[in-house]
């Protein structure tokens, strides 16, 4: 049998934003483990926040059921195509440990609403009721791990806000994107930059059309600091990780989902 002389298709792995996958703007790559790498440039982070922007009223408009909906189905494409995952080097005990956490967010998705949330007392005939509302568009520097990458960007959107995250291990990021283009998320609720964090997160943190900053995946408490100074002058909410890092094999609890909500309180006059 005449041995093949055909070559491999080489995969690029590109940005996402607004539900596509489009190459940087300015045309840059590099290259990570032999793959070309999408370099994203200022302007991307630019239409990734237009893209999320878009994005969120339709999203955080979205009933709470349905969101839960779309994340289970997130949980169902990641273990399809489990085998990507662990081909790119990511332990198949990460691979369960993050599908389970879609899960659990998931079912978080009609709940989390009446533990944030309530019917306060007040003296006088009035309704006074808290509600939770997402805070916007928010901006996520990601660690590198897919379940850490995971545990960033699922607390953000089953509550109704639209990210834009910066990628630490492009493959598998990317190919998370690859799983929320064929997952029912909507265009722009999830935008994915790959590239260097010191050239695009301090666009992101001062951007003044961004609302929230996670930095959990922020290593150089350097550039943490100077990230949230650039984040102050928008007043923009700031998650800063714990001093000794963050254990994403644990309980994560509810702060990674209520630390980005608001709470707005409604007062309705009742009768006797």
């Amino acid at each position: 049998m005449p041995k093949s002389s055909r070559l491999a298709v080489r995969k690029t792995y590109k940005l996402f934003i607004g539900g596509k996958f489009p190459r940087s703007e300015s045309g840059r790559t590099f290259v990570v483990d032999g793959d070309n790498v999408a370099l994203a440039s200022r302007k991307d982070a630019r239409d990734a926040v237009v893209a999320a922007r878009a994005a969120f009223p339709g999203w955080s408009g979205a009933t709470a059921y349905n969101r839960g909906q779309v994340l289970y189905r997130i949980a169902e494409m990641v273990e399809a195509r489990r085998r990507e995952f662990t081909a790119l080097g990511v332990k198949a005990d990460e691979v369960d440990a993050a599908i389970d956490r879609w899960v659990w967010y998931a079912g978080w998705s009609d709940k989390i609403a009446q533990v944030a949330g309530g019917a306060n007392p007040v003296a006088g005939p009035f309704f006074n009721i808290s509600a939770p509302e997402p805070t916007g568009v928010v901006a996520v520097v990601a660690p590198a791990s897919l379940l850490g990458l995971t545990s960033v960007i699922a607390p953000a959107v089953v509550t109704g806000n639209t990210t834009v995250v910066l990628a630490a291990n492009p493959q598998a990021a990317v190919t998370l994107a690859e799983v929320l283009a064929t997952s029912d998320v909507p265009g722009g609720v999830v935008n994915v930059l790959t590239g260097r964090y010191a050239e695009t997160a301090p666009w992101l943190a001062a951007h003044a059309d961004v609302n929230g900053l996670d930095l959990t995946g922020v290593e150089s408490a350097e550039l943490a600091t100077e990230l949230e100074r650039a984040a102050a002058g928008t007043l923009k909410r700031v998650l800063r990780p714990p001093a000794g890092g963050t254990d994403f094999t644990g309980d994560p609890g509810l702060r990674p989902m209520t630390a980005l909500l608001e709470t707005k309180t409604v007062w309705h006059p009742k009768g006797y």
